[in-house]
């Protein structure tokens, strides 16, 4: 069965639209009067936008914004949200091919004409539109993604980058890998102030036949 992929008549106000959710503030609803008097975009080929931003889950079904709305207002989170929603809204493309935004056009028309089965003409809007979505988001790997957008250690890692181990499978790994383990140990021995000579060596001789 062919895809549904979303598309629009006109894609040149994209960047546009993100830059002024940005710096607006944060509607009670986003519908055409927010549109056009708050971010500008005043045309009859810009109204497309509010089912578009419902597709792509930056708005509920009665247009009220959702959290993913909120992380547009912050510049660190900002592209990565949009790249998570362009994964959503074009999930067929990316079950297709993992790295879809990286493909060249004729590629990127290719697969979208496999997956969906459009016409030439629509192949193109649908093309379009996911290329200039994409260019104002950040496509993280898999394994960065499910770390929630943040630059966190991966976990069962240390600061490094190195996988925590206990010491035994420490010592196991080392012997695997040709490696002398090697154990220092400190002690350290009070010796009463008033002992004699024969009390120190009957205390080193007796540290001595524990280690033997």
């Amino acid at each position: 069965m062919a895809a549904s992929l979303p598309y629009l008549v006109s894609y040149k106000n994209v960047e546009r639209l993100f830059s002024g959710i940005a710096t607006a503030k944060v509607p009670d609803n986003f519908t055409q009067t927010f549109l056009a008097q708050t971010l500008g975009l005043k045309a009859s080929s810009d109204r497309p936008f509010i089912p578009l931003m419902r597709t792509l889950g930056f708005i509920d079904t009665s247009g009220r914004p959702t959290s993913s709305y909120r992380e547009l207002k912050n510049p660190q989170h900002a592209k990565v949200a949009i790249a998570n929603a362009i994964r959503m809204a074009y999930a067929p493309l990316f079950e297709a091919n993992e790295a879809v935004h990286t493909l060249s056009s004729e590629q990127l028309r290719g697969l979208i004409a496999q997956v969906a089965g459009t016409d030439e003409e629509m192949t193109k809007r649908i093309a379009y539109t996911f290329t200039a979505l994409s260019k104002q988001g950040e496509f993280l790997s898999t394994s960065r993604r499910s770390k929630a957008d943040i630059n966190e250690p991966d976990e069962g890692s240390d600061e490094n980058g190195d996988e925590q181990q206990s010491p035994i499978e420490k010592l196991k790994t080392m012997r695997r890998d040709g490696l002398r383990p090697e154990f220092h140990y400190n002690f350290q021995i009070h010796l009463p102030a008033n002992g004699t000579e024969e009390t120190y060596l009957s205390i080193f001789n007796a540290l001595r036949k524990v280690f033997q």
